[in-house]
């Protein structure tokens, strides 16, 4: 396949480890940010490395936003979805639809909208 097919840049960012689960992460809620802190209490099997890594590939790809307060000490980092982000969880919600349909008999995952989801 050429490098210069979109399918193929397109996988080489969403398909590394983790990065769809943190951008399913930053739905979960409300829309409001997440610091760094939160995302990995509730991914704790993820390195702080991978984290820190996918974050910034994330926000490179234009799909999260850093917002830094510098007014407190410690100085906050809180990441959000930014419009591209949240069209991109279509995406991962129509993953979620192929999966039951398909692979996964998971009936309480059926009920929920993932942004509810406390699995």
């Amino acid at each position: 396949m050429d490098k210069n097919c979109t399918i193929y840049k397109t996988s080489n960012f969403i398909g590394k480890r983790w990065t769809l689960l943190i951008l399913l992460e930053l739905y979960r809620g409300d829309y409001k940010s997440k610091r760094y802190s939160e995302i990995k209490r509730n991914l704790p099997n993820i390195t702080p490395k991978i984290l820190s890594t996918r974050l910034k590939e994330l926000e490179k790809q234009n799909l999260i936003k850093k917002k830094i307060d510098t007014s407190t000490s410690p100085i906050k980092c809180e990441y959000s979805l930014t419009e591209s982000g949240k069209d991109f969880i279509k995406i991962i919600k129509d993953i979620k639809k192929w999966s039951l349909k398909w692979k996964f008999d998971n009936k309480l995952c059926q009920s929920l909208d993932c942004r509810n989801c406390n699995l």
